[in-house]
């Protein structure tokens, strides 16, 4: 039994960052998952991969999957690299490409 531990990163849908300061711990798959051959649905017999546990921090997380026995790899996150950008810039005189509609 091994697990992830990770911080989510905010989804393409939000512009906020909601819950991306909590950890999560999840399961790896354990059984490989299968066709159903008369509908088609995807399924697994596996149902530790429907957990999913969070935690404050990164300690409290490791704690809980030391405590339990658990293997497992922590995922450092990614911090965002932004780009400051000018309304300004679109309208400079020595601009490399022409503004155009």
């Amino acid at each position: 039994m091994s697990a992830k531990i990770y911080r989510p990163a905010k989804t393409a849908m939000q512009s906020g960052k909601a819950k991306t300061h909590l950890w999560v711990l999840e399961f790896d798959q354990e059984q490989p998952r299968r066709i159903d051959p008369i509908l088609g649905y995807t399924s697994s017999g596996d149902m530790k991969q429907q957990l999913r546990l969070t935690f404050e921090t990164r300690e409290q997380a490791e704690a809980y999957a030391k405590r339990e026995g658990i293997e497992y790899r922590v995922v450092e996150p990614k911090e965002p690299v932004r780009q400051v950008v000018s309304y300004t810039d679109n309208f400079r005189f020595n601009r490399s490409q022409p503004w155009t509609h």
